[in-house]
């Protein structure tokens, strides 16, 4: 079963469930779902790894929209982004800790046979697409550079 059947089937359990913050947020995603299969080129279907990188960006997203209202003083709508957040990542994979993520990009460095930071664009190109939803860019990048450093 693919991302978009099964986000399909927990918008239903979430409504016999009643539980109204699982089910706001899955339908958000299902939105988003929707307009990525229907956009020109798409052929009405929507690969896994597509349906990942949706869900990633509206990770982002909510921690950015809940630090903000945090700053405002609106706790309130802080921690009901936060709870559909908590939605959206439990349907990706477990990010890298960060022994994983050195020990993987030792395994790319040594591949791509980078030796120098000049390599650091060689190295993040072939990176990001193996870590994709493992780890964070920002992780990957500052890693790299201590590792070539």
């Amino acid at each position: 079963m693919g991302l978009f059947e099964q986000i399909s089937e927990d918008i239903k359990s979430a409504m016999l469930a009643k539980d109204k913050v699982r089910l706001e947020a899955l339908r958000n995603v299902k939105k988003y779902f929707l307009e990525a299969k229907t956009a020109p080129g798409a052929n009405d279907t929507l690969p896994d790894d597509a349906a990942l990188k949706i869900i990633q960006k509206l990770v982002k997203q909510g921690k950015d929209s809940a630090q903000i209202y945090a700053t405002q003083n609106r706790q309130d709508l802080a921690d009901s982004e936060l709870a559909q957040v908590s939605v959206y990542e439990s349907y990706l994979p477990q990010p890298l800790s960060a022994e994983e993520l050195e020990s993987e990009l030792k395994k790319i460095i040594a591949q791509t046979g980078a030796t120098s930071p000049q390599d650091m664009g060689k190295i993040m190109g072939v990176a990001t697409k193996a870590l994709s939803g493992k780890a964070d860019g920002r992780a990957i990048s500052e890693t790299v550079k201590r590792l070539l450093a």
